[in-house]
């Protein structure tokens, strides 16, 4: 079974930092895109991050400057660094990958974790 979980929320002051990890496991044959999206009260998801499987990589305008999107293809892994954390980045962060489980898939599959939250105050 294919599966993203993500790992590294928390609560944090304003200024502080984080970092999540969302990994990807089971039967998989590549990853394209992969990504962090959230979602705060009341709003919609909204993307963050995206990172190709080649390493370009899309921002937000509200965090650029403050986080920054890896990935570990070996570990089909990716990685949010959030610094400078602000109360508005308070939400449940998501997980999101474009994966395909058999070479002869003609198009990649969404797949999305569970989400895991980030509180940041005071």
């Amino acid at each position: 079974q294919v599966q993203l979980v993500e790992s590294g929320g928390g609560l944090v002051q304003p200024g502080g930092s984080l970092r999540l990890s969302c990994a990807a496991s089971g039967s998989i044959f590549s990853i394209n895109a992969m990504g962090w999206y959230r979602q705060a009260p009341g709003k919609q998801r909204e993307l963050v991050a995206a990172i190709t499987s080649g390493g370009s990589t899309n921002y937000a305008d509200s965090v650029k400057g403050r986080f920054t999107i890896s990935r570990d293809n070996a570990k089909n892994t990716v990685y949010l660094q959030m610094n400078s954390l602000k109360p508005e980045d308070t939400a449940v962060y998501y997980c999101n990958a474009d994966m395909f489980l058999s070479p002869y898939d003609y198009y990649g599959m969404d797949y999305w974790g569970k989400g895991t939250l980030v509180t940041v105050s005071s």
